[in-house]
């Protein structure tokens, strides 16, 4: 890929203010969902989907499509809304989300909505899927990638351990893993000043130890996860996680860095102060 153009830079952007809008919207409107996560994941989706994979919204059943795995499905209501902004979906239809017979479900469905290649929420299992997506991938010689997004607390379950061990031993260079590592869960250890202790500590280290090839990035940056992106595409016999440092609950003062936020649904007037400081883009 080549490097981003002002303009582009700026539509990504753009993008990213109006997913988190939406995020917003939805679990105020639904009455439920998670808030903190999606919040945090909202640029990784974005650049995925309308910069690095190679899929076709008109066509989400297409054979040669890059493969997708939102392993921390918790945060479902992101991925819903970056696929509404790229055209999976009428943007009207969040609205229904986690409504019965929506098939906008608190965690997505792949027998409900097209274009989601696999059903998660069982912390732990998206990955190992997304491992046997590019094995078959090697076995059937097929050119796409598979990415997955991880979460670092997820990355508590013994099954994601088990995926990396794997997959260095196929050699599955045509998997990227992505890991939302904003240090911060809803449930965890107690740190010194009352907050709490990051889910996982040196994640560089034990996925290096594992065999892995490991970048890292700051999360909430376009031009760091493309050209992350990039090199690992030309990093050969091995997969790749991209470390992405972000902020939970970026975008808005009072939820970033508040685990109170994991899974919090805000008012009439948290909602309208949410959207007014994620359209003044503010930074964290």
């Amino acid at each position: 890929m080549e490097l981003l153009t002002k303009e582009r830079l700026q539509t990504l952007k753009h993008l990213a203010v109006s997913a988190r809008k939406l995020i917003v919207e939805t679990v105020h409107y639904a009455g439920a969902g998670h808030i903190g996560g999606p919040l945090s994941v909202t640029d990784l989706l974005v650049a995925l989907y309308f910069e690095v994979m190679n899929i076709r919204p008109e066509d989400p059943l297409w054979e040669d499509r890059d493969r997708f795995v939102l392993s921390k499905g918790h945060s479902a209501v992101a991925l819903y809304t970056v696929m509404a902004l790229r055209g999976y979906l009428p943007v009207e239809e969040l609205r229904t989300f986690d409504k019965i017979d929506s098939r906008l479900q608190a965690h997505p469905d792949m027998s409900a909505l097209p274009g989601l290649d696999m059903s998660t929420g069982s912390l732990g299992q998206g990955i190992s899927a997304t491992v046997g997506m590019a094995l078959g991938a090697k076995l059937t010689g097929k050119a796409y990638t598979t990415y997955c997004i991880l979460g670092d607390g997820e990355s508590q379950e013994g099954q994601v351990w088990e995926a990396a061990d794997v997959a260095v031993r196929y050699g599955l260079d045509n998997l990227i893993v992505i890991l939302d590592n904003n240090k911060l869960q809803q449930y965890g250890w107690e740190a010194p000043d009352k907050g709490r202790k990051a889910p996982i500590e040196l994640p560089e280290t034990k996925w290096s130890a594992f065999g892995w090839n490991v970048a890292t990035i700051y999360g909430h940056s376009f031009d760091q996860l493309i050209g992350a992106v990039d090199q690992a595409k030309a990093d050969k016999g091995r997969p790749t996680i991209i470390i992405a440092n972000t902020v939970k609950g970026k975008g808005v003062s009072f939820m970033e860095n508040a685990y109170l936020w994991h899974a919090k649904v805000p008012t009439k007037q948290e909602m309208e102060r949410a959207i007014d400081e994620i359209a003044a883009g503010r930074e964290a």
